[in-house]
């Protein structure tokens, strides 16, 4: 069970999210990582604005980012009974970009590592003419201390997570008014 007031980073996260915070502006990528995640109801007036629908609440998600436009990072809190590692990593974008990018927190260490954020993993799949992703060696380290046997590359982290939630999108989409 996960304590709704609980809003602390666990340390892996933690971690990687001051790397990223030392990498804005400098490898393109767009994530901007929170120093905690956002209290319940600032992830209930975001979920409630993303889906027009004022019925919901953010109860099954931990926002901890966002890019640019707005677009939000966070756990999805669906595997009930499960810790909050264990939960995957999904993205909301600006302009209904939808996309779980990773099964649990070790594989998103890992494709934080390969170069990518939120954004550009729930993008994958649409050209980007002028993005490459870089390898980052400080989240690489951070990778290997905390999910050493989880090593994979952003593409097959993201393959991964499309495949065991092919629905995250029709339920996302079922919510919105």
């Amino acid at each position: 069970m996960i304590p709704q007031e609980d809003r602390q980073f666990p340390a892996e996260l933690a971690a990687a999210m001051a790397v990223r915070l030392d990498c804005i502006g400098e490898d393109s990528v767009d994530f901007e990582p929170y120093e905690a995640f956002l209290s319940a109801d600032a992830t209930t007036d975001w979920f409630r604005a993303w889906t027009g629908n004022g019925d919901l609440d953010g109860d099954a998600f931990r926002v901890f980012g966002q890019d640019g436009t707005g677009g939000c990072a966070a756990f999805w809190l669906v595997r009930p009974g499960r810790e909050l590692r264990e939960q995957p990593v999904v993205f909301l974008g600006s302009e209904g970009e939808t996309g779980v990018i990773a099964r649990d927190l070790a594989s998103f260490l890992w494709l934080l590592a390969d170069g990518f954020g939120p954004w550009e993993a729930a993008t994958a799949d649409e050209p980007e003419s002028d993005w490459a992703p870089r390898t980052n060696e400080a989240l690489v380290g951070i990778a290997q201390h905390h999910a050493p046997g989880c090593q994979a590359s952003a593409q097959a982290v993201i393959a991964q997570a499309a495949q065991e939630f092919p629905d995250f999108d029709a339920v996302i989409m079922g919510l919105c008014r």
